[in-house]
């Protein structure tokens, strides 16, 4: 019989695409649940309520082999104060339901005998919004956000406990339904005005959710024990300027694309307090999957070509 999967976060961005790609790696999905929720015909779900607060853990982990978590606060999410069971400051908030909720959904995973727990974790476990050089696992974890740290925690608390765990660190992961800052960048794409972004050298690694839905079920298959995170990413690294060409490829028109100087891009960022968004569009953020790929994964998606699909694909 095919292993049987318990994933929470079934109705995020990235949940909903692990619920349909799971499914056809060979794998049975059994949802959990904050609420009653429509599930397609190739998965199950158990209801727990809040993941800070969960019910009936017994009866919803029975005979399940592996938890892929994916459920999260994020920095995207509308008002984290007003997330279920949540008070306090945003640190507060990611520590309850990134950290803690983790840690508490992997002890239970270890007394009903799962045998691996695949955490998605964040690029921002290791790294701000950008890094000099290329990250890789080897690389010293330098998170520079409360979301980021409260993942890093939760790969800690993972790593003290005695199940089989995996992190995976996703960079900016992108297809269809996706929200946050690469919503942004393809909202930018389509409109009809030439861009200011030719000038922008620096590098950035991005990830195709069908490309990170494959490196889960890698994880998930792979025999041995793992015990650590791997960080992922496309193959192909691109610049903004290339990000933008490759959307608006999709849309049928030409790249538009102004050869203005980084720096006088950052001169405008720093004056209109947008620091942060200059150094994710014009500071390196390179990556380099190859650890996870010793494993036998291989993504099936270029950058280029997904870019364009999902500019193409979004209404």
């Amino acid at each position: 019989m095919a292993p049987l999967i318990a994933l929470t976060g079934a109705t995020g961005f990235i949940g909903r695409h692990l619920l349909a790609a799971l499914p056809a790696q060979g794998f049975r999905v059994r949802a959990l649940l904050r609420r009653p929720a429509e599930l397609p015909a190739s998965a199950t779900g158990a209801v727990i309520g809040d993941i800070a607060r969960p019910q009936n853990m017994a009866a919803a982990l029975a005979d399940v082999d592996a938890i892929v978590h994916s459920a999260a606060l994020t920095p995207g999410s509308p008002d984290l104060s007003g997330q279920t069971g949540l008070t306090g400051t945003p640190a507060d908030d990611y520590r309850t339901m990134n950290t803690q909720a983790t840690v508490a959904l992997a002890r239970a995973a270890q007394r009903a005998g799962v045998k691996r727990f695949v955490f998605l974790s964040s690029i921002r476990a290791q790294t701000g919004p950008s890094a000099p050089g290329v990250v890789t696992e080897e690389s010293p974890p330098a998170p520079e956000s409360d979301y980021g740290r409260s993942k890093l925690a939760a790969e800690e608390g993972l790593a003290g406990l005695d199940i089989d765990w995996v992190a995976l660190r996703p960079v900016l992961v992108y297809g269809p339904g996706v929200r946050g800052n690469m919503a942004g960048l393809l909202r930018l794409a389509r409109t009809p005005w030439p861009l200011p972004l030719g000038g922008v050298t620096a590098g950035r690694s991005l990830l195709a959710v069908e490309n990170l839905a494959t490196a889960v079920a890698a994880v998930l298959a792979h025999p041995e024990p793992l015990c650590r995170a791997f960080v992922v990413a496309d193959r192909e690294v691109l610049t903004v300027a290339e990000m933008i060409a490759a959307l608006r490829h999709g849309l049928g028109r030409a790249p538009g694309l102004l050869p203005v100087p980084a720096s006088l891009l950052r001169v405008g960022c720093a004056v209109t307090g947008r620091t942060e968004t200059f150094r994710r569009l014009a500071e390196p953020l390179v990556v380099d999957a190859s650890a996870l790929a010793a494993l036998g994964w291989r993504p099936t998606v270029t950058t280029p070509e997904g870019l364009a699909r999902l500019s193409r694909e979004t209404p």
